[in-house]
């Protein structure tokens, strides 16, 4: 799964991010670089899914970057589709035959690397939610695009299938220009090239944190738990 063209970077400029009379980003300039992966962070309701779904261009006055892959918070599968025609879905909906008999052995080969291998004609019913949000990740990583915005991809997932998929995204999204939003610290230093603490309320974004070393980090490295405590304490101190 190798791009043959540079992931871009994404730019906001001036942005106002608003619901009615709640404001949640007002003149906001930020930029991410191509080609890495940004972890933003902040407390419930600060606007991380806002920015995120502004980044895709599903709010009013914002333009997406394209081509891009978004994963919501849910997994939105369809009930009447297979997981393996789920995972497809993208690709059927474009009607493009050769791209989709181009994805079938991806979409196979990511379903068995998320542990789904056997499940592929089940309907999501008969699934356990982390099932579900594994699924989703591989419909998000069979897109195979530049650019990837994912919204708490591992939220749903027992701690060691989710240190694991975290592994298996951080290798298939290398190269990628990747936003992801996340409530863990800990995953944020282990999956980003850069950190942003988003905060207040219209939000400020704080300035970029670069963990050392290549990703995904060990979890149990002193010096990523020294800076998950420090991220932490930032969190517990913005309102």
């Amino acid at each position: 799964m190798t791009f043959v063209v540079a992931s871009p970077s994404l730019s906001v400029r001036g942005a106002r991010i608003a619901f009615g009379d709640r404001v949640v980003a007002n003149n906001l300039t930020l930029e991410f670089p191509g080609g890495r992966t940004t972890c933003l962070l902040g407390r419930s309701g600060v606007g991380k899914t806002s920015l995120l779904r502004w980044l895709a261009g599903l709010l009013p006055g914002a333009e997406r970057a394209a081509p891009l892959a978004y994963m919501a918070q849910r997994d939105l599968l369809l009930p009447w589709l297979n997981l393996l025609d789920n995972v497809l879905l993208g690709h059927r909906l474009r009607g493009d035959a050769v791209a989709l008999g181009a994805a079938g052995p991806r979409a196979r080969t990511l379903l068995a690397e998320v542990g789904l291998g056997h499940r592929l004609g089940d309907r999501p019913e008969t699934l356990s939610a982390g099932m579900r949000q594994r699924a989703a990740l591989a419909r998000t990583l069979c897109e195979d695009r530049p650019v990837v915005l994912m919204d708490e991809p591992f939220a749903h997932l027992d701690a060691v299938t989710r240190l694991e998929l975290q592994d298996l995204a951080a290798r298939l999204l290398a190269g990628r220009t990747v936003v992801l939003v996340t409530h863990d610290p800990l995953e944020a230093l282990r999956l980003g090239h850069q950190v942003r603490v988003l905060s207040g309320t219209p939000f400020t974004v704080g300035p970029v944190i670069e963990p050392p070393g290549p990703m995904p980090r060990d979890p149990a490295d002193p010096t990523l738990l020294g800076l998950q405590g420090r991220l932490i304490a930032q969190l517990r101190n913005t309102a």
